[in-house]
C-alpha cells in the first residue's frame, strides 16, 4: 500500500498530478483545490490512497491527512465510491463537508457533481454520528497555518458568498499574480484581494 508521496511535481492538468519520487512518476488524482495550489518544480507531500477495481489500478493523493480520512470515510456508504469521494472533496474543503455531514446539510452536499439529493441524504444518514468533527477541523486548521492564511481567509470568504472552492482559489491566485501582490498575503492585504477576486468572478459570468 502507497500511503504517501513526498517528492517533486512533473506535470500538473485538470484531473491529476504526476508526483516523481526517486525517478519514479506517480499519476495521482487529488481534488481541484489539491491541483489548484500546486506548481511544477514544487516539492510536496501528498497523502495517498490506492484503489484497485477491476479494470483500472487508481492512486488518489490528498494534501492534507483530515481530506484523506474523509475520502477513506465516505466511501464507507453503500454506493459511494472513490470518484464521488473525490468530487465531495473537490466541490467542498474536509471541515465543511464533515460539517455539512453533521448539520445534515444535504443541499450542501448535493452540489457535488455526480451525486445528486438522495445521495447527498444517504452521505447524512450513514455517517452523522460517526465522523469526529474536531480532529478533521483540528488537521484542516494545522494545514492552513503551515501555507497561507490570509489566501484561505479570502477564498472562505469568497465560498461564503456562494462561489466554489476552485474558482475561489483560481481568483486568488489570478489577481495576485496580475497585481503583482506576494503571498503569503498580510493582514492588510486581504480586504484588496477579496474584492478584487470577487470582481474577477462577477467578470467571469
Amino acid at each position: 500500500m502507497i500511503g504517501m508521496l513526498h517528492g517533486q511535481v512533473d506535470f500538473i492538468d485538470a484531473a491529476s498530478a504526476i508526483i516523481e519520487v526517486g525517478g519514479v512518476g506517480y499519476e495521482t488524482r487529488m481534488p481541484s483545490a489539491d491541483l489548484a495550489s500546486m506548481h511544477a518544480g514544487q516539492t510536496v507531500k501528498v497523502y495517498t490512497s490506492l484503489n484497485v477495481s477491476q479494470d483500472a489500478i487508481t492512486l488518489y493523493g490528498f494534501s492534507s491527512l483530515a481530506s484523506k480520512r474523509m475520502f477513506l470515510q465516505l466511501q464507507k456508504v453503500s454506493g459511494i465510491g472513490p470518484k464521488v469521494a473525490l468530487s465531495l472533496l473537490s466541490t467542498l474543503p474536509p471541515e465543511r463537508l464533515a460539517k455539512a455531514v453533521a448539520d445534515g446539510d444535504a443541499t450542501a452536499l448535493a452540489k457535488a457533481p455526480g451525486l445528486g439529493k438522495k445521495g447527498a441524504q444517504k452521505i447524512i444518514l450513514e455517517l452523522k454520528g460517526s465522523i469526529d468533527l474536531s480532529q478533521i477541523e483540528e488537521s484542516s486548521k494545522e494545514v492552513r497555518s503551515a501555507e497561507d492564511a490570509g489566501s484561505e481567509q479570502v477564498v472562505e470568504g469568497l465560498m461564503s458568498l456562494g462561489w466554489r472552492q476552485q474558482d475561489a482559489l483560481h481568483a486568488v491566485q489570478t489577481v495576485c499574480e496580475s497585481n503583482r501582490i506576494n503571498v503569503p498575503l498580510r493582514d492588510d492585504d486581504v480586504p484588496r484581494v477579496l474584492k478584487l477576486a470577487l470582481a474577477s468572478l462577477d467578470r467571469g459570468r
